[in-house]
């Protein structure tokens, strides 16, 4: 069974992808993140308008702090599903970053990116859904996500999904010029979501 484009047979994400799907007339294919994927990740950060980076926790346009993501793969914390369009390069990606403090670890933080070619034709979209069902398979309960509040398009498409301001911290963010921007985080309540989707029959799906 099919879930939009996507072939949701398999339970466990490791199973579930690759997967294909179409934006825009064009052919796209999501998988997981691996090890080998940190040159190309910091190729596509560094192409990014800077304004982009401001909220993500590391500058992912050094190697160094790829490394720390990756590793953080690996040991289990973090999955993130890389977006590759026609040409094989990365378009965009979504993260599940779970918080590995010991008050808190129902919490995973959810960053999604998607480069200026792929923007406004719902590959955002698609990413943070698939993200829901991996933070599902986490077992995640909350999942947060922060930004600046003039990334209006952004807050949108969150706040379709479900996502509601918990907070704006004033004067946040420095970017590289020195100049402050709001942050406003955003939270979800992942076990609504699921009995949204419970209620609509996508579980099913996912579990085969």
């Amino acid at each position: 069974m099919a879930f939009g484009s996507f072939d949701l047979t398999a339970k466990e994400h490791s199973m579930r992808y690759p997967a294909s799907a179409t934006i825009a007339g064009s052919p796209v294919t999501l998988r997981l993140m691996e090890r080998g994927d940190a040159d190309a990740i910091v190729s596509f950060a560094r192409q990014l308008p800077i304004h982009d980076l401001l909220f993500l926790r590391r500058d992912i346009t050094q190697p160094e702090q790829v490394e720390v993501w990756v590793e953080r793969i690996e040991a289990g914390l973090t999955t993130s599903l890389l977006l590759i369009d026609e040409g094989g390069e990365i378009g965009g990606y979504a993260t599940v970053d779970r918080n590995d403090l010991p008050w808190s670890p129902h919490v995973a933080e959810l960053r999604v990116l998607v480069g200026p070619g792929l923007r406004e034709q719902g590959a955002g979209r698609l990413l943070t859904e698939e993200a829901f069902r991996i933070a599902l398979e986490m077992k995640v309960e909350k999942i947060i996500a922060q930004m600046t509040i003039d990334q209006q398009q952004a807050i949108s498409v969150f706040r379709s999904l479900g996502f509601k301001p918990e907070a704006v911290l004033r004067e946040h963010v420095k970017d590289r010029d020195g100049v402050k921007h709001d942050l406003v985080i955003l939270s979800h309540d992942v076990a609504e979501a699921q009995r949204r989707r419970a209620a609509t029959g996508v579980l099913e799906a996912v579990s085969g």
